[in-house]
């Protein structure tokens, strides 16, 4: 015969079995907390990079470099038919030497000067580009995205017309008809990064327009243009401004594609024009450093804006972490 307490011992051994504890604060945060981000030594590495040739665009006309016009003719002496000791220029292009680090073109120009010189225009045209298609695509999207109804029909379908119009046609109908000037091929190109920019601005600006922040404006009435200009205008500018970065890198290519067609910057060195010079067989074939100077330049900048802007849309691709036990 079983008793009471027979009872209750045989049930407190299953009791005591399957209890459980609860998982210490300390390891459950730990497990819900996402690691740190970094931008990582490749991100410093690239915005170095960046950060250098454009000083040296900017600081070109007072750096201790050569002038980029100038022709450096060198003499040898030679004996003539008479026995006589005669200076005799050199047929240029002359290769790289600690007088010309990047050699000299056809015309006995330093390499080095003018691919720096070079990337005056070359950057201008990328960062005027960029600065375009941040102000004019960002001011359309948020305004898509924020108001929609009509203003969205309207302003998507402006975007939707301009990304199926082929872009390097448009910049060259537009650069044959106007003029060749810095600006004009600027703004060109820059009218080709206003639908991408502008179509991030609208996604970022829907999103951010369901936020807690964003409602509890509206409910406390402020006025539209200060939720847009103070409360959406600040998140939605980060991915534009990564965004940008890409722009620059394409706009400076789309700048050396304009510049085999002849119709870059007039009168002025471009890496692209640096590039097309070099590029017949004959330098190619016995002075490669005539294009390939400008080419590792480009290269080197175009590269770096690209990672750089991956690695910045991954840095701030912020995701909420939820505890569980709240």
């Amino acid at each position: 015969m079983t008793t009471f307490d027979d009872e209750t011992q045989d049930m407190s051994e299953p009791l005591s079995e399957y209890s459980t504890e609860m998982p210490s604060s300390d390891s459950s945060l730990a497990a819900e907390v996402a690691p740190k981000k970094k931008l990582g030594f490749g991100f410093w590495l690239s915005a170095f990079w960046v950060v250098l040739i454009t000083l040296l665009a900017v600081l070109a006309p007072i750096l201790p470099i050569k002038d980029p016009t100038e022709n450096y003719i060198i003499t040898e002496t030679t004996e003539n038919l008479r026995g006589d000791l005669v200076e005799k220029p050199v047929q240029p292009p002359y290769s790289l030497d600690g007088n010309h680090w990047m050699g000299t073109d056809k015309d006995a120009r330093d390499m080095l000067s003018r691919t720096i010189f070079g990337a005056r225009i070359s950057l201008a045209v990328g960062f005027i580009t960029a600065i375009f298609g941040l102000v004019v695509g960002g001011a359309l999207g948020m305004l898509a995205g924020y108001f929609k109804g009509w203003v969205d029909r309207i302003i998507s379908s402006v975007f939707i017309v301009s990304l199926s119009f082929p872009g390097l046609i448009l910049a060259i109908l537009v650069v044959a008809l106007l003029n060749r000037s810095l600006w004009t091929i600027s703004i060109t190109i820059g009218i080709l990064a206003v639908a991408p920019v502008g179509r991030l601005a609208r996604a970022q600006t829907i999103t951010f327009a369901e936020r807690e922040f964003v409602i509890a404006a509206e409910t406390l009435g402020a006025k539209r243009s200060r939720i847009i200009l103070r409360e959406m205008l600040p998140n939605v500018l980060i991915p534009m401004a990564t965004l940008s970065m890409l722009v620059v890198a394409i706009a400076i290519v789309a700048e050396g594609a304009l510049a085999f067609l002849g119709l870059s910057v007039q009168k002025s060195a471009t890496w692209g024009k640096l590039i097309l010079i070099g590029s017949d067989i004959n330098s190619l074939e016995s002075a490669p450093w005539i294009a390939f100077g400008p080419i590792i330049f480009l290269f080197f900048t175009v590269a770096s804006l690209n990672y750089m802007s991956d690695r910045l849309r991954d840095f701030f691709d912020v995701r909420e972490v939820y505890d569980l036990y709240d």
